[in-house]
């Protein structure tokens, strides 16, 4: 072993390195070269990447990290700025597992204890954890270096004497670099003559910051992407000369062979480092056992317990019990399931919302008499081994969904119970995503804000192309490719974007993930601080291969939304219990299959509503199809799995066998469970090994399932498999059952999942057939922060008879409550009103009621009232049920303020007037407040009063200033906003396009001018409906034609194109903007009138994408109102039968663009 580089900075050097794990030991390798050392900037997120990236070329591992150091006599509790604000660096490598155990003790401990501006630690530190550590003074960021550059020889040898006294004998190394940079020269002669001096060792390194020389402009231009610079900026950081890559021995050789040992040092070093990662080895933590059972004894009495509260007196699961249970102990994860059980326990007896199950661990009756799940695996059909394969050995996966507002209670119990210092939650890396990083770079670059988003914008989205790379971009997306292959601009772009494409941009912390360890975590894994949040420094898969136990502890909004639900009916019926909800309630099937799916869980968007039309579920099963099917892929099933549900004669099945298995589904194949039953029953698979088949299917393992298929059909009698044939299925059917299952399995849906879930729609729906006030309200109050939401379900509100009422003194609490007269809206809604005050306000009115502005104020002063938060009450009508105006309580509320403080001053200094003194009179008690002359003045108007609401709480109350032109909207044939958010969102079905042309009406609420590069007036308008708002971008040529009607407070309609975004919620590029009262109709205009009606819809020709996807869409609405079908290139006209049911039409115009759909 020759030289070896110990210096190098990969991507998690985040923003700075940009060596790529991936590619870093085959560079090394090619080199010649059989070691190199990881050393990012004061983390360690890469390092088993890097280990087994290492491994798999044959190149030894070094394991370490550059850690920042506080300056000489300042300790990492010490945080002034004059003195802390800038730290040294240290390089330090492990030599073994026990420096491993000590540098992620104090890499953790930099971040917890140490932060300030960068993650320090001290010598203190050091000296306590150095064993098995190796030093090397590092660049000329470090303390000896640094006090070289001062002059101060003296002081840079003591200070390298005292880390090799810490360190010990060989283990401590001063580092000589050399990248062409002036300070390094007079550093080196510096290190050299302590060298002289003290006998201490020398080491070379070249501080690698990317791979090769020719990436040294990709990694400049990544250094602008960190600091917010242009790289035409002059004043910004740059890595100059630009020599900071992986260099070969020879040129190292040129470098520093006058250095006595510099080169074989790093060998030496090299050498003395054997650190080995243990993967597959579990550490899960210890359960705290009663008296007298150990930890097999105890699982089976509280199974045994759950089983009887179950099933009752039917013996008839014990053995599936039994076997799961000996399973489970074979495994080793017995602890696993006691831990999980304890918090759902604990959740369960603390009032917090559980969900009924989530992923496969729904197919464990362990998990089910333990009370995790509430799914009765053999009620649906559901198999352990999906769970938990004991063919293949790892570590089972429980995930658990909590209310909301209340999954930090349960991670709070664990901390409690385990040890705060034995619980983390997990890192999580953004990363430079396709479109994302073309417009990093282009900024940086230089280009123009709106060309680099046309570029961006030619990388195909969508659901199917979330991981989608540049590479294969430029070769889906012809406009790219010519874009690419046709201007040098563009090509410089792309070409260096996809050399930073994929690097991790920032840290943060992983919405669920939560580690238990049995030792505290530090000893197993360093940890970092993410805000307030300590976390692991590995991800989620990483730690999973280290053994270490890692669940999700997910916040699922709509739990929250059933308990305070719940809640809100048992003041009505005080022993409701969610679980009294029945199960096959007509009423709520005959709601879904009208459509009515808006607020319900997992039903919202348009494409879910068209299934439940078409579909009309009548089960629990129905359902638990619908979340399944509704996906990329599988949607294609959907036509004929209507068709089979509606007529059972075309149902048929490939064998008999088949018919048991896949009659829940009308002959479909739709879930993994299926796939795995279909061997074991027709081939004989043990279900394990059923599972093991189906990964290698959805892992499109072609050699592995073709060479499966001979075993299906006629068996493999050293696994003890049967075959199909030997079965009785005639080989023919067998081929053609194995194709189908193959061609299904990538898309085939894991069934437990699908019907916890459906479990929670079901009862989601329920609620708002049965009691829809209590629903609406919990569910208005889950989504009071995000006013387009608020919005929709208002409109919602509007829609099902539900009367909203305006906040109110008397009446309203913090949320959304109900009343007799429908909704009331709570006081959190109104700006500048803190719960606490909200709850002084309720205590008060306990009381009694405030009877006018003076009493509110006199009883609620002294409290948090300021003139702000009275002034917002009044104008968002909070005070409208005392019978005064809104005009004249604005016109003497601070008046009323005023003299009750003045009264209140006098009181405390005992200066009472005579009058006031009078007015006790007789020894009341309670003063009688005293009435203000309110001014005779006329009422705020209705638009005024909107406005106000709209000032004071985000929303419209009393109205809405689009409720007059209602008509207007419908002959336009607008879209309304809420429904673009919504299929734009997360769980949209992607029925918008980038650049889909739409048309919109709403009020300009919000309006911003700025001006651009080349000296042009642009603006940012906001404009919102009853469902939400959007964004509108117009330029100069909308601003000189339409620019006089996107002022504030008008109603407008517009006309633009849609720009969707990964980072932005979506906006339209405005083309015009008109008055909407003076807005003429779009060709689709719908008459409005009660005769039956004839649909036409334009397409561009029989073969044209939209026919098919219409064709799809047009069996989830049987009916029997005509449609015609016209085909622009042949005239050709089509005829058929459907149900005009909203999302139908609506789904018409996005697809064909309203112009192309007309009713009449």
């Amino acid at each position: 072993m020759a030289f070896v580089h110990l210096h190098v900075h990969t991507e998690y050097s985040l923003l700075d390195g940009a060596c790529r794990i991936r590619e870093l030991p085959k560079v090394v390798k090619e080199m010649g070269q059989s070691a190199c050392a990881i050393t990012d900037h004061g983390v360690m997120y890469g390092a088993v990447d890097f280990y087994r990236a290492c491994l798999a070329e044959g190149i030894k591992p070094i394991i370490g990290c550059e850690v920042y150091m506080t300056p000489q006599g300042r300790t990492r509790f010490d945080k002034i700025h004059e003195f802390d604000a800038e730290s040294r660096h240290l390089v330090l490598l492990c030599e073994n597992e026990e420096g491993y155990r000590n540098l992620s003790y104090l890499v953790s401990m930099a971040w917890t204890e140490g932060f300030y501006v960068k993650p320090r630690i001290d010598l203190e530190l050091l000296r306590q954890h150095s064993k098995g550590l190796i030093a090397l003074s590092a660049c000329l960021a470090g303390e000896i270096p640094k006090r070289l550059r001062n002059g101060e020889y003296e002081n840079a040898k003591a200070y390298a004497l005292t880390l090799s006294e810490i360190f010990g004998p060989d283990h401590f190394y001063l580092e000589l670099q050399d990248h062409g940079i002036p300070d390094q020269a007079e550093v080196n002669r510096g290190i050299l003559r302590i060298h002289q001096d003290t006998g201490l060792p020398m080491v070379c390194t070249n501080d690698a910051h990317y791979l090769r020389k020719e990436d040294a402009e990709a990694h400049d231009i990544l250094l602008c992407i960190q600091t917010g610079k242009l790289v035409e900026d002059e004043n910004r950081m740059r890595y100059e000369p630009r020599n900071f890559y992986l260099r070969s021995q020879e040129e190292m050789e040129d470098l520093f062979s006058q250095f006595e040992g510099a080169i074989e040092n790093t060998a030496k070093v090299a050498e003395m480092c054997h650190l080995e990662f243990e993967f597959g080895k579990y550490h899960l933590p210890e359960f705290q056992l009663p008296e007298g059972y150990d930890s097999f004894s105890y699982l089976k009495k509280l199974c045994d317990e759950g089983y009887r509260a179950r099933y009752g007196d039917d013996e008839s699961h014990r053995e599936q019990l039994s076997y799961e249970q000996n399973m489970i102990e074979k495994m080793g994860f017995t602890d696993y399931f006691l831990i999980v059980s304890d918090f759902v326990r604990y959740a369960k007896s603390a009032g917090i919302p559980v969900g009924p199950g989530r992923g496969s661990a729904a197919g464990s009756m362990v998990s089910y008499c333990l009370a995790i799940t509430d799914i009765d695996p053999v009620k649906y059909g559901l198999f352990f081994e999906r769970f938990l394969n004991p063919e293949r050995v790892s570590m089972p996966d429980i995930d658990m969904d909590f209310g909301d507002t209340r999954r930090g209670e349960v991670v709070d119990y664990v901390r409690r119970k385990y040890g705060d210092d034995h619980v983390a939650q997990i890192v999580t890396f953004g990363t430079m995503a396709a479109r994302g990083v073309l417009r990093d770079v282009g900024r940086v670059l230089g280009m123009p804000y709106a060309e680099v988003d046309a570029i961006a914008k030619q990388v195909p989205g969508g659901p199917g192309n979330l991981h989608i790379t540049l590479k294969d971009a430029l070769r889906l997306s012809k406009p790219l490719r010519d874009l690419y292959e046709g201007d040098e601009r563009v090509k410089k772009l792309i070409d260096t974007a996809q050399k930073l494409e994929g690097m991790p941009r920032n840290a943060s912390t992983h919405a669920a993930g939560v580690v238990i360890t049995r030792r505290p975590v530090y000893e197993y894994v360093p940890l970092a601080k993410n805000d307030e949040s300590v976390v692991c420094q590995y991800i989620m898969t990483t730690l999973e291969e280290l053994g270490l136990l890692k669940m999700d502890f997910l916040g699922l909004r709509n739990l929250t939304v059933l308990d305070d639900a719940v809640k809100m009916v048992r003041r009505r019926e005080p022993d409701f219990q969610l679980s009294d909800i029945p199960e096959g309630d007509k009423e709520t099937y005959q709601m879904l299959s009208d459509g009515k799916t808006n607020g319900v869980f997992q039903m919202e968007s348009s494409g879910m509503t068209g299934v439940c039309v078409g579909l009309k579920p009548q089960s629990i099963e129905d359902i638990t199809a619908i979340i399944a099917l509704y996906r990329p892929g599988p949607m294609d099933s959907i036509p004929k799995f209507v068709a089979c549900k509606h007529d059972p004669k075309l149902v048929t099945y490939k064998d008999p066998k088949l018919e048991p298995i896949l009659s829940v589904t009308y002959g479909c194949i739709v879930y993994q469970e299926q796939v795995i039953q279909i061997f074991q029953q027709l081939a004989g698979y043990t279900l394990g090994q059923a599972d093991m088949i189906r990964r290698a299917m959805s892992k499109k393992k072609a050699k592995d399932v073709e060479r499966e298929r001979q075993f299906f059909l006629h068996g493999d009698p050293s696994r003890g498999i049967k075959g199909c044939v030997a079965n009785g299925v005639p080989e023919a059917a067998a081929q053609s059952i194995y194709d189908e299952i193959y061609d299904f399995a990538n898309y085939a849906f894991n069934k437990a999942h699908a019907v916890s879930y459906a479990v929670v729609a079901y009862q989601t729906a329920w609620f708002k057939c049965h009691h829809p006030k209590e629903y609406m309200a919990a569910l208005l109050t889950s989504v009071l922060d995000n006013s387009d939401k608020v919005a929709g379900y208002i409109a919602e509100c509007r829609d099902c008879g539900i009367a909203l009422l305006p906040p109110d003194i008397n009446h309203s609490y913090d949320g959304f409550t109900v009343e007799e007269g429908g909704i009331r809206f709570g006081l959190a809604a109104v700006k500048n009103i803190g719960r606490g005050f909200i709850q002084s306000v309720v205590r008060e009115r306990k009381e009694g009621p405030f009877t006018s502005l003076r009493d509110f104020c006199t009883r609620m002063a002294g409290g948090d009232l300021n003139k702000r938060a009275m002034e917002n009450l009044i104008r968002s009508g909070a005070f409208d049920s005392l019978g005064a105006r809104r005009s004249q309580l604005c016109k003497v509320y601070e008046t009323v303020m005023d003299s009750i403080a003045e009264s209140r001053r006098q009181n405390v200094e005992g200066q009472m007037d005579f009058f006031s003194m009078g007015a006790l009179g007789g020894g009341e008690e309670r003063k009688q407040p005293q009435q203000d002359i309110l001014p005779d003045i006329p009422e705020f108007t209705p638009q005024e009063r909107m406005r106000m609401e709209k000032e004071t709480t985000g929303l419209y109350l009393s109205g809405h200033p689009m409720d007059a032109y209602r008509d207007q909207i419908l002959r336009l044939g607008a879209v309304s906003i809420g429904y673009v958010l919504k299929e734009t969102g997360q769980e949209g079905s992607g029925r918008f396009q980038d650049g889909q042309r739409i048309t919109v009406c709403g009020v300009v609420s919000a309006s911003k001018t700025k001006t651009t590069k080349n000296n042009t007036l642009m603006a940012y308008v906001t404009v919102e409906d009853d469902t939400g708002s959007i964004e509108l971008l117009c330029f100069s040529r909308t601003l000189e034609q339409s620019g006089a009607y996107l002022k504030e407070g008008l109603a407008v309609a517009v006309r633009g194109k849609l720009s969707l975004r990964e980072d932005k919620p979506p906006q339209i590029l405005c083309d015009s903007a008109v008055l909407l009262e003076s807005a003429l109709p779009d060709a689709a205009a719908a008459p409005v009138g009660g005769k039956k009606q004839t649909l036409y819809l334009k397409f561009p020709s029989l073969t044209s994408p939209e026919l098919r996807h219409m064709k799809l869409v047009f069996t989830m609405f049987p009916g029997k109102d005509v449609v015609k079908l016209v085909m622009a290139d042949s005239r050709k006209v089509l005829q058929g039968y459907l149900g005009l049911h909203d999302a139908l039409l609506s789904e018409c115009r996005e697809v064909l663009g309203a112009e192309n759909v007309v009713l009449k």
